[in-house]
C-alpha cells in the first residue's frame, strides 16, 4: 500500500499549529478559573453581606434600645416641681440646691451619667452631680446649647470616650424658661463592640454621626476621624481636641446596592485592607452605622472556586482537542480508506497464496512430527535392546547356573527317592523351587524392560527400582568385582513410571560399571534423598571421568568415549528425554575421581495427585 507522508509530517508552513492549538487548550482553563473566581466571590460577598447585615441590624436595634431607656428622662425632669421652681426663680441658691438634689436622685435611678438644668443662654442652673459646681459640671455643654443643637453625640473631654446627649427646651405661654440636658456615656456598649470584633473576628462597626464623624468605632484608632471630605460643624464643641483627620474610606468598587468593597488604610505595621461596607441609618440619633467584613475567606473560597473551574476549563479543552484530534484522524481515515481498498485485492492474493504455502508447510511438519516420534521410540527400543545385547553373556550365565543345579538337582532327587531318602528329596525340590524363582525373576525383568509401554506416571519405591536394576547387572558387578553402596530409604517414593525410571538407572549404572574398567577402585555408588518436594537421585562411579571437552557434548547423539563397537552414544540422550517426560533433567558433575549423574523426581508422598495415575 502506497504511504503518504504528508498526512503524517507537517509541513514547515505549519510551524503555528502547535502554538495555536496550545492557545485554544489554554484559553477555557483560563476562563474556566476566571469565571470560577467571580461567581464564587459575588455568591460569598453577597452571602457575607446577608450576615453582616443582620448583624447591623442587631448592632443598631442595640445602640437605639439603650439610648431609648433616656429619653423620657428630660421631660421627666422638666415635669418635676423642684426643676419649675428652680427655672421661676433661677437666682435663688435654694432652689438650685434642692433642684441638683432631685436631678441626682434621679441620675442614680435612670443610670444617666450627667444631668443638667440651663437657662436659655446656657448657664447651668443645677446639675446631679454638685461636686462639680455650677460652672464646671458639663464642660462643653454650655457652648454646644448656643448652638441649637438637639440630641447629639460628643467626646468626652476627661478619657476621650463618647457621651450622648439628650436636650429639651422647657416653655411656658411660649417663653423660654431653660433647657433639660441628659448626658449618657456609650463606653460600655462600645467596649462591648471592641470585645466581639477581637474575640470573633467579626465586623469592625463604625458609628458616624449627622458631621461625617466617626463617633463610636470598634477599632480605638478610627474615632473622632471624618469618612466625608467636607470639614464638620461644631468641631470645638462636640469633639473636644480631636484632629477629625480624614479616614480615607475609598471605595473600590460596587458589589449590590448598599453594598460595596472599601480599601481601608492599614493600622500601625500592618498593610491596607480591602473590605466589604454596608451601613445602616439610625434616623432618631441622625447618625448611620457602617460595618467592614473581611472578605478573606470569601476570597479563599473563590481562589478554590477558581482551581475547580480552572480545572473544569482544562477537561473541556481536553476534550476539544480530542474533538480536534478525532476530525484530524477522521480525515486522514478517510484519506487512507481508498488506498486500503486498492490494497485489499492484492492483500487477498498474497494471503490466498501464502495460506496455501503455510498449508503445505504445516503438512510436512506434521508428517516430519511423526516420523521423529517414531523415531525416537524406536531409538528409545534400539537403546534398550542394545542395552541387552551388552547384558547377554551375563544374563545366559545367570539362566545357565540355575538350569545345571536344576539338572543336578532333579537327578539327585531321583536316586534320594529310590532310596528312600524323603527328607532329602523336599531339600532338593526347595532348593529347585529356588532356582525357577530366580530364573523366573530374571525373565520377567527382560520382558518388563523391553515391553514398548505408554508413559504412566504413578508412585515408584526406588529402592525396589535400584534392586531390580542391580539383579539385572548383577554379572557384570561380579567380575571385575565392583562395591556397590546403595542409600535409598525404603519408604521414598518418586513420581514416574518404573520401566522408564530402571532403564534410566540401568544406562547411568551401565556407564559407570564401563567407565571402571581400568580404574584401581571400582565403587558404584547410588543414593536417592528428599528434597523439599523433589526427591533426588545420584549415581556415582571412581572411574576415570571426562575432560572439559567431552562434557559440553556429552547429551549429543551418537558421542561416545568407548571403543568403536562398545556404544552407540545414545544412552545418556535416550536417559535425559525419559528424565524430561518424567517431570526432572539429568545433570553431570565431575568428581575427583569419577563422574555424578544426578537428576530429581517429584516425591510422590507430598504430591496431591500422586494418589491418581496420570496417563500422559
Amino acid at each position: 500500500m502506497p504511504f503518504d507522508s504528508s498526512l503524517h509530517t507537517p509541513g514547515p508552513q505549519r510551524w503555528w499549529r502547535p502554538a495555536l492549538i496550545g492557545l485554544l487548550a489554554l484559553c477555557p482553563v483560563l476562563v474556566g478559573a476566571l469565571l470560577g473566581y467571580r461567581l464564587s466571590e459575588r455568591a460569598g460577598l453577597s452571602q457575607l453581606a446577608a450576615v453582616a447585615n443582620e448583624r447591623l441590624e442587631l448592632y443598631a436595634a442595640t445602640l437605639e434600645a439603650e439610648l431609648a431607656r433616656f429619653a423620657y428622662l428630660p421631660s421627666l425632669i422638666a415635669s418635676e416641681p423642684d426643676v419649675q421652681a428652680l427655672l421661676a426663680a433661677p437666682a435663688d441658691a435654694a432652689l438650685r440646691e434642692r433642684a441638683g438634689r432631685t436631678l441626682a436622685r434621679v441620675g442614680v435611678r435612670a443610670g444617666a451619667n450627667l444631668i443638667v438644668v440651663a437657662s436659655p443662654s446656657g448657664e447651668q442652673l443645677a446639675t446631679s452631680s454638685p461636686q462639680r459646681g455650677s460652672g464646671g459640671g458639663a464642660p462643653g455643654i454650655a457652648n454646644a446649647l448656643k448652638d441649637g443643637a438637639a440630641d447629639f453625640f460628643a467626646a468626652n473631654e476627661s478619657d476621650g470616650s463618647t457621651d450622648y446627649y439628650f436636650t429639651q427646651p422647657v416653655q411656658r405661654d411660649e417663653r423660654a424658661l431653660g433647657q433639660i440636658v441628659v448626658k449618657v456615656n456609650l463606653a460600655p456598649l462600645e467596649a462591648t463592640w471592641i470585645d466581639l470584633g477581637l474575640r470573633t473576628q467579626s465586623e469592625r462597626l463604625l458609628l458616624v454621626d449627622e458631621n461625617e464623624v466617626v463617633v463610636m468605632s470598634s477599632v480605638a484608632a478610627w474615632k473622632y476621624r471624618t469618612v466625608g471630605d467636607a470639614a464638620p460643624r461644631h468641631s470645638s464643641h462636640r469633639y473636644a481636641a480631636a484632629s477629625l483627620a480624614p479616614l480615607h474610606l475609598d471605595r473600590e468598587r460596587k458589589i449590590e446596592p448598599g453594598v460595596a468593597l472599601v480599601r481601608v488604610p492599614g493600622q500601625e505595621d500592618q498593610p491596607a485592607a480591602s473590605l466589604l461596607a454596608q451601613e445602616r441609618p439610625i434616623v432618631p440619633l441622625a447618625a448611620r452605622l457602617m460595618a467592614l467584613s473581611d472578605p478573606t475567606l470569601v476570597r479563599r473560597q473563590a481562589r478554590n472556586a477558581a482551581w475547580g473551574g480552572g480545572a473544569g476549563g482544562a477537561l473541556l479543552g481536553v476534550l476539544m482537542l480530542y474533538a480536534m484530534h478525532r476530525r484530524r484522524a477522521l480525515r486522514q481515515l478517510f484519506q487512507a480508506r481508498n488506498a486500503l481498498q486498492q490494497a485489499h485485492d492484492q492483500l487477498e492474493l498474497q494471503v490466498h497464496e501464502r495460506t496455501r504455502q503455510l498449508r503445505s508447510t504445516n503438512e510436512e511438519l506434521t508428517s516430519q512430527i511423526a516420523q521423529r516420534v517414531q523415531a525416537e521410540g524406536e531409538l528409545m527400543q534400539a537403546g534398550k535392546l542394545a542395552v541387552l545385547g551388552q547384558m547377554s553373556a551375563g544374563i545366559s550365565h545367570e539362566i545357565n547356573q540355575p538350569l545345571t543345579a536344576l539338572r543336578a538337582l532333579s537327578r539327585n532327587a531321583i536316586r534320594l527317592l529310590d532310596g528312600g531318602r524323603t527328607l532329602d528329596v523336599a531339600s532338593n525340590l526347595r532348593n529347585i523351587d529356588e532356582m525357577a524363582e530366580r530364573m523366573g525373576r530374571i525373565v520377567n525383568q527382560l520382558k518388563s524392560f523391553t515391553r514398548k509401554d505408554s508413559l504412566t506416571l504413578h508412585p515408584v519405591t526406588l529402592a525396589d527400582a535400584v534392586r531390580n536394576v542391580l539383579l539385572m547387572l548383577d554379572h557384570r558387578l561380579q567380575s571385575p568385582h565392583i562395591e556397590v553402596q546403595v542409600d535409598v530409604p525404603d519408604d521414598l517414593q518418586a513420581r514416574g513410571d518404573t520401566t522408564r525410571l530402571e532403564q534410566v538407572l540401568l544406562n547411568l549404572a551401565g556407564n559407570a560399571i564401563d567407565a571402571m574398567a581400568d580404574a584401581p577402585e571400582r565403587r558404584l555408588r547410588l543414593h536417592a534423598q528428599r528434597v523439599g518436594e523433589r526427591v533426588r537421585i545420584a549415581v556415582d562411579d571412581t572411574g576415570a571421568g571426562m575432560g572439559e571437552a567431552q562434557m559440553q557434548r556429552l547429551f549429543e547423539p551418537f558421542f561416545t568415549t568407548k571403543a568403536a563397537g562398545q556404544g552407540l552414544g545414545l544412552g545418556l540422550v535416550i536417559s535425559s528425554k525419559i528424565v524430561r517426560e518424567l517431570g526432572g533433567t539429568l545433570r553431570a558433575e565431575r568428581l575427583t575421581p569419577g563422574m555424578c549423574f544426578t537428576f530429581d523426581l517429584a516425591d510422590a508422598t507430598t504430591d496431591a495427585s500422586a494418589t491418581e495415575e496420570h496417563h500422559v
